[in-house]
């Protein structure tokens, strides 16, 4: 069997605003700022006084908003938009959020970051009950759980709902009179507050989008929370009281951008320690490091700097290439490669090198790249990956969920070493990842998820449960 490129994707990203006379434009600007979070789908849902109106489509932000009228028919004050990347359900335009849902007596939009682990049975159970889902993505399910609750009030429908899903969530609901943004309890994905200088505000997956829109960030919002926003200002509840703080540990390794602030952390310091950890463990003999643009590179300084090694631009991303799709044919596949990557022949060759990457998926990309290296003429690649073996599927918003397409759950290091064709390979420790993050919290992990490297999740898998134990099963070879 042949396996394709493919590197981690993450969900979403959701981004809204309360009290800005340009409420979608600078939605907009919002989405772009997170487009790294999702390039499939994008759309934007705005309040005018009351009457919630909708632009969506496939592509990237740019795209979907590609016509001045596209942004300047969604008038308001207030707005929520989204950015896709398809894990749960389909890439069509029906999964496109924000979802807008109208019923008899009241109408609200919603927009989900994230992937909740009880969708098949919640499903079954609210089609039973006569529910009828017009997508197949599981951002729907809150919708018939708040719509059918028989609490009296709707933050209490609100609230009882987003104790009935599990999983990883960040949700945004635009209603006629308020923003509800909302967090699951263990903060698998981030979300913070933010306020412009007008005294609109904001709510975003990452900071990085307060910095382009001219907002300072207020706090980030915690796990079990509720956040409300309306023109009487802002409001904090929570939903619950059993949390646990377990966020991502790969939107520190790979998700966000490195001028985010996750739980106080600054990305780019967290992936800068990680590479110094990673030069500590490091034990072979080099003369220069060289990062995997872009995500890498952090990590790249970081290794430079503890090792004493200079930190060369020995590859270049053109950061002009389309997307690409899955090519059928390995020569196209390496081809593809060739296009996004180069490898400077004038500094690399006759060198020992270290690549420093974020992460192994499948292997197939680093391969081609140390393929790369030693077609420049490099003497020797060493891989030093800034992130421990992935070994365990994640089922709370990245499209890896089968063992079977991990190289680590099927080969050991040495293995992997010789699949990839280098000298050496070098993980960081998971105790050097923890560390290098270093949230100040006592919570388990440093309070990170790290399942997909000890495969201890932190809460019950549900309907996944029984995959997840097939796929313990299953091995796959990757020579």
């Amino acid at each position: 069997m042949t396996y394709e490129v493919k590197s981690l994707n993450e969900e979403c990203g959701i981004f809204g605003i309360w009290g800005h006379p340009q409420a979608a434009q600078v939605t907009y600007f919002g989405l772009h700022s997170l487009q790294h979070r999702g390039q499939e789908g994008a759309g934007i849902l705005s309040n005018d006084n009351g009457k919630l109106l909708r632009h969506r489509d496939t592509g990237l932000v740019s795209e979907v908003f590609h016509k001045p009228s596209d942004l300047e028919k969604l008038t308001g004050q207030a707005a929520i938009g989204h950015v896709r990347y398809a894990t749960a359900g389909e890439a069509s335009i029906d999964n496109i959020q924000p979802f807008h849902f109208k019923f008899s007596d009241t109408q609200f939009g919603l927009a989900h970051n994230g992937n909740l682990t009880n969708t098949e049975s919640l499903k079954k159970a609210l089609e039973s009950q006569g529910a009828i889902f017009s997508s197949s993505s599981d951002t729907e399910i809150l919708a018939h759980l708040i719509r059918r609750s028989h609490h009296p009030e709707f933050m209490g429908r609100v609230k009882e709902a987003l104790n009935t899903v599990k999983g990883g969530f960040a949700y945004l609901l635009m209603l006629e009179d308020k923003i509800i943004a909302a967090l699951d309890p263990n903060g698998f994905r981030p979300l913070s507050v933010g306020k412009m200088k007008n005294g609109a505000w904001v709510i975003s997956s990452e900071t990085c989008a307060f910095e382009v829109i001219g907002a300072e960030w207020v706090r980030d919002v915690k796990p079990g929370e509720i956040v409300v926003i309306d023109d009487n200002g802002i409001h904090y509840d929570s939903y619950t009281t059993d949390t646990q703080l377990a966020i991502c540990s790969m939107e520190y390794i790979y998700f966000a951008r490195p001028d985010s602030v996750i739980s106080g952390v600054n990305v780019h310091t967290a992936r800068k320690n990680t590479g110094r950890r990673l030069a500590q463990e490091f034990k072979h003999e080099a003369d220069i490091v060289v990062g995997v643009p872009n995500s890498s590179l952090s990590a790249a300084s970081g290794f430079s700097e503890e090792s004493g090694l200079p930190n060369e631009m020995g590859l270049i991303k053109n950061q002009y290439t389309q997307r690409t799709f899955i090519q059928p044919t390995q020569e196209l596949r390496e081809q593809g490669v060739r296009m996004k990557l180069s490898a400077v022949s004038s500094i690399v060759k006759g060198k020992r090198v270290v690549m420093v990457d974020d992460s192994i998926v499948r292997g197939t990309t680093s391969r081609r790249i140390v393929q790369l290296l030693r077609e420049a003429g490099a003497s020797e690649v060493h891989v030093a990956i800034a992130s421990p073996p992935l070994k365990y599927p994640c089922f709370y918003g990245i499209d890896i969920q089968t063992r079977r397409e991990l190289i680590a759950a099927n080969h050991s290091v040495d293995e992997i070493c010789e699949i990839i064709g280098a000298d050496s390979l070098t993980y960081l420790s998971l105790d050097g990842l923890i560390e290098s993050v270093g949230l100040e919290t006592d919570a388990p992990n440093g309070g990170l998820c790290v399942a997909y490297f000890d495969g201890n999740y932190p809460t019950p898998l549900y309907d996944y449960e029984e995959r997840y134990l097939q796929s313990l099963e299953e091995k796959t070879s990757f020579y």
